[in-house]
């Protein structure tokens, strides 16, 4: 299964201009590639997109979810989504379960990924939760992680002197 230039040129411009926020891929079975389905301005939201989303069938997704810290600083997290609801085609699953990998491939700059079969499964309360389990498990070998009173720090993180860890995660 190939993948078409204009996805790769369109997750570009979500990830790096910012023009979209977010995109939905389908795959283009008489051409065999993926290709955009649908995108969402920069200013719709989370609710938006998940409306976005055939009821029925099988799709790819990126979303780029904007956040503040309690420190005032604004972050983006880009969440890619394997949409494979569980009363979609069996033809369709498979297509979409063998593909994911290679299409996944060309998307440089993804943080996290989310396979979902039903809407609460991608439901923000649960993206938050993978989100602070993805985040603990980065490199155990070096979990030093410090408790000051309920938050939890990562003083071995290069890109800052210490990261707030439990609060950051909170602010998701």
């Amino acid at each position: 299964m190939g993948v078409s230039e204009h996805s790769k040129s369109t997750y570009l411009e979500l990830q790096r201009k910012k023009v979209f926020r977010y995109v939905i891929f389908k795959i283009d079975e008489n051409r065999k590639e993926v290709v955009v389905e649908k995108t969402g301005g920069p200013s719709e939201g989370y609710d938006d997109f998940t409306d976005s989303l055939p009821e029925a069938d099988c799709r790819y997704a990126v979303f780029d979810f904007d956040f503040v810290t309690s420190e005032n600083c604004q972050k983006s997290k880009i969440f890619f989504i394997a949409w494979s609801p569980s009363v979609s085609r069996i033809r369709s699953k498979m297509l979409y379960a063998t593909s994911k990998d290679r299409f996944r491939r060309e998307l440089q700059g993804i943080h996290y990924e989310i396979q979902a079969t039903d809407p609460t499964e991608m439901d923000l309360e649960v993206i938050r939760e993978r989100v602070h389990i993805i985040v603990v498990k980065i490199k155990p070998e070096k979990a030093d992680f410090k408790l000051r009173g309920s938050e939890l720090w990562a003083p071995h993180c290069r890109d800052a002197s210490q990261v707030k860890m439990g609060v950051l995660l909170g602010d998701i």
